[in-house]
């Protein structure tokens, strides 16, 4: 059975039952963990320690989970490490956003242990795997450093934005329908709704300039990245 290798993921989650829960279930898996009960600890212990993951919860005291995420995102030393948000229901709204500041994926309460393992394991693989450089045009995109480049111009992304880029490139010329797209590059069956891909892709679109018109509609299916 895979284990966790004693990776250290960092538990950011104001309710004691839910981090306890999560705890015991990470320690069965082979994981190591921190909690933190608020945000601004949380981000001083991700910060300080440079955990190989995180679980952070939307609604926090004295900072916000979707602060916590900005901020882990946009820098520089944190910016590697995967975030994976628990939220209630009714804060869809919050999930997408999250999703935008750079967040790999999301679970909705109450969960088990065993779907957040899963979860944890499939994102935590998918960073392990060493790709090539990518090319489309003027787009070239270095997997490794996580870098999209247009014309030799750095162009900065969401980690949602660089994944869907990165898969697009990768099947150019087929259409990709919208719920595949997006399950694909999560690699887990979403339960987001469609139309937030259509959001993802004129953003990308936008920080791509002139280039983002190699993705082309294909109208009532979804997507395709343009064959030169």
């Amino acid at each position: 059975m895979e284990t966790g290798s004693g990776r250290k993921i960092l538990i950011i989650e104001d309710e004691s039952d839910v981090a306890d829960l999560l705890e015991i279930g990470l320690h069965k898996a082979g994981f190591k963990t921190t909690t933190a009960a608020d945000g601004a600890t949380g981000l001083q212990k991700a910060r300080d320690n440079r955990p190989d993951f995180i679980i952070l919860d939307l609604m926090l005291p004295k900072m916000s989970g979707l602060d916590v995420c900005r901020i882990l995102k946009g820098d520089a030393a944190t910016s590697h490490i995967p975030i994976l948000m628990l939220t209630a229901k009714a804060e869809e709204i919050d999930r997408i956003v999250g999703l935008e500041f750079g967040a790999d994926d999301y679970v909705t309460k109450p969960f088990s242990p065993r779907e957040i393992i899963l979860r944890i394991r499939a994102i935590l693989r998918r960073g392990e795997k060493p790709e090539e450089t990518l090319q489309a045009g003027p787009i070239a995109i270095d997997p490794a450093r996580h870098q999209v480049r247009v014309n030799g111009k750095r162009v900065h992304l969401t980690s949602l934005e660089f994944k869907l880029l990165r898969t697009l490139i990768q099947r150019r010329g087929r259409v990709q329908e919208r719920d595949k797209l997006l399950n694909d590059v999560w690699g887990y069956e979403s339960m987001i709704d469609t139309r937030t891909v259509d959001t993802h892709v004129r953003r990308l679109r936008e920080k791509l300039g002139k280039a983002g018109d190699v993705i082309e509609t294909v109208r009532g299916f979804g997507y395709r990245l343009r064959e030169e």
